[in-house]
């Protein structure tokens, strides 16, 4: 399995993309995968840090779909801003990230992405907090659904 993540300096540009270059480039892409599932979020603030792109200082990324209730979105978002962020912003080995939330938003969806210095250091931070930010966050009442990955990076496949 292989995550590709991209990022647009705007809406602008990425619908751009999509109507001039992108069939073109699909077309030649044709059997090279199988499977793609495509996702597309609008950022809503940093964890951490201002975000960037760049990837050369970190070794693993963190992901986390999240489809959240209807009527606890707004308690979700909040959340996120005033535990999780704070929790993982805290963290020795947390370089960086965002939050992200599907345009339109018509079936709740965020994407939590984490940039960490290695596995070890993101270990700490699970295994030391997540089950107590959970319990104070009430994130269980949150969440209709969570996917997610640990994704180590292959620094040649950043571009």
């Amino acid at each position: 399995m292989a995550h590709v993540f991209a990022f647009w300096e705007s809406r602008a540009f990425y619908d751009s993309f999509m109507a001039r270059s992108h069939d073109r480039l699909a077309s030649s892409q044709l059997g090279t995968f199988k499977d793609a599932q495509v996702r597309l979020f609008d950022y809503r603030f940093d964890v951490k840090t201002g975000f960037e792109p760049r990837f050369t200082d970190a070794d693993l990324l963190r992901v986390a779909l999240c489809r959240v209730h209807e009527e606890r979105a707004e308690h979700y978002v909040l959340m996120q801003e005033k535990v999780w962020n704070p929790a993982m912003a805290g963290s020795p080995g947390m370089i960086r990230g965002l939050f992200g939330e599907a345009p339109g938003n018509e079936y709740n969806e965020y994407l939590v992405l984490s940039m960490w210095q290695s596995a070890a250091e993101h270990g700490k931070y699970r295994t030391e907090r997540v089950e107590r930010l959970a319990l104070r966050a009430r994130t269980e009442a949150d969440i209709a659904a969570l996917t997610g990955d640990i994704v180590q990076l292959e620094p040649s496949w950043t571009v």
